[in-house]
């Protein structure tokens, strides 16, 4: 990064500029997202403890099918700003109908992976007071997975063409109609019965399909697209853009799957220790993933970047807008760590009312401030990397590092050495910090050279053709 700034001053502002305008909307739309799941805590939370920590495992739970199915449909994006960059726009419209196909058969497993998750809570030990309140929260919100999957499959189409204001407008649509479907279902508003955790399933169900019906509006009757024919016709399902999709999206799955696997499976074990740590993990984890979608929002972007620049050929601009990516986020990690270390009990004091709760969040958000850094950089590296194309990697790099080094040393520490929650949130740091090295280490390499140019645009033959 510094022999960047050295070469060229100009450019790096530029590319600081572009990646900004592109992130903006993104990040406003991650953090809806999250705005979403904070409310469930909220309103959760004040209603009684007991549907607080059900909602929070049923949540978590929700994340280990929701992550899968959103990263296969993660695919899209690089593969349409690639389209965009080398003017291949005939195809994109082909590819995203292919993409709507495999976004109805991943929302039938997720659908009845959520409907059946009760092995895995008994697997896992869950409170069997939680287990009947976790399970109606996650039959209801099963009936979402269809809304998930074809919103993510319209915001990769967006995404992928550098048009990112649609993911920050639906967010933020998506968050303002279920603050009150919330309120409504929890507590038993307007003649419905007060449904606890079954009613917060339902209102996110509810707002999910909204979400989509209201973004396919928008783009059916929008000038934006007008010349790509989205839904002018819907071929039949066509096997060669499905594994190219399919190809990218696995590993993607993968990989998002093994860090959520970790901070799931993490809050999973957690409740074990009873309702304040899992009311105290729940919180810290929240605000954290609140400020992860800083730098999350600026790995998507920077996936479009070099998509962008790997599209048209051009090497110089792939490292550009991947260092770029990383100086920007060592900036938002640094105000997200700041807060957690300086402000843990105002912050957790924002959650709970409990007092045995506060405390134990305060001191859990001292140790999230501490893997602020290593989580921006493993996030924006996987981003940038993503915008070559190279997934299969980063897969295996995550594995190792959230399995093979996070979670022996986080359940070691919270059981064997008797850390308890703060043993687990140790081996999280240590997790994210073999990542972010790895994975940082992947990018220097592939951008070395040529590495990168036989994982750029795929043949015409492998894209289904234009109608």
């Amino acid at each position: 990064m510094p022999q960047i700034l050295s070469l060229d001053r100009a450019r790096f502002a530029r590319e600081i500029r572009a990646t900004v305008k592109l992130a903006l909307p993104l990040i406003a739309g991650q953090l809806s997202a999250v705005g979403m799941s904070a409310v469930d805590v909220a309103l959760a939370g004040h209603y009684n403890a007991h549907t607080l920590a059900a909602v929070a495992v049923g949540a978590n739970v929700w994340v280990l099918g929701l992550v899968s199915a959103v990263g296969v449909m993660m695919a899209l994006s690089p593969s349409v700003a690639q389209l965009d960059g080398a003017k291949r726009h005939a195809q994109i419209g082909p590819l995203f109908r292919q993409a709507l196909w495999l976004a109805a058969a991943l929302s039938v497993l997720l659908w009845f992976g959520a409907r059946h998750a009760g092995p895995l809570l008994r697997l896992i030990g869950v409170d069997p007071t939680l287990t009947d309140d976790v399970q109606a929260f996650l039959h209801a919100l099963s009936w979402g997975a269809p809304g998930l999957c074809g919103y993510f499959a319209l915001r990769g189409l967006c995404e992928g063409s550098s048009w990112t204001r649609p993911t920050m407008l639906f967010g933020m649509f998506g968050l303002a109609v279920l603050v009150p479907l919330d309120w409504i279902m929890i507590y038993g508003k307007f003649g419905f019965p007060a449904m606890g955790a079954r009613g917060a399933g339902i209102a996110n169900a509810l707002a999910l399909w909204l979400q989509l019906l209201a973004f396919v509006a928008y783009l059916r009757f929008g000038k934006r697209f007008r010349h790509l024919d989205l839904f002018a016709r819907m071929e039949r399902p066509d096997w060669h853009a499905l594994r190219h999709l399919l190809w990218i999206g696995v590993p993607m799955a993968v990989t998002l799957l093994m860090e959520a696997g970790l901070f799931v499976i993490s809050a999973l074990l957690i409740s074990r220790l009873g309702t304040v740590a899992i009311d105290g993990h729940q919180i810290a984890i929240n605000v954290a993933s609140v400020t992860f979608m800083l730098p999350l929002g600026l790995a998507l972007a920077v996936t479009v970047r070099v998509g962008n620049a790997a599209g048209r050929g051009d090497a110089s601009a792939v490292r550009y807008a991947g260092y770029t990516g990383v100086a920007l986020t060592l900036a938002t990690q640094a105000v997200s760590a700041a807060l957690m270390v300086t402000i843990p009990h105002a912050i957790a004091h924002i959650y709970s009312g409990d007092p045995r709760v506060i405390a134990l969040a305060a001191q859990l958000l001292i140790l999230a401030g501490i893997f602020q850094f290593s989580d921006g950089i493993q996030v924006v590296s996987n981003g940038a990397l993503r915008g070559l194309k190279d997934t299969r990697m980063p897969m295996l790099i995550t594995a190792f590092a959230y399995w093979g080094v996070g979670m022996p040393t986080g359940a070691w520490l919270a059981f064997g050495a008797g850390w308890g929650v703060h043993g687990m949130w140790v081996g999280m740091i240590a997790g994210l910090t073999a990542a972010a090295v790895l994975l940082f280490a992947r990018w220097i390499r592939q951008t070395r050279g040529d590495h990168w140019r036989h994982l750029a645009v795929a043949p015409a033959e492998e894209l289904p053709p234009p109608a």
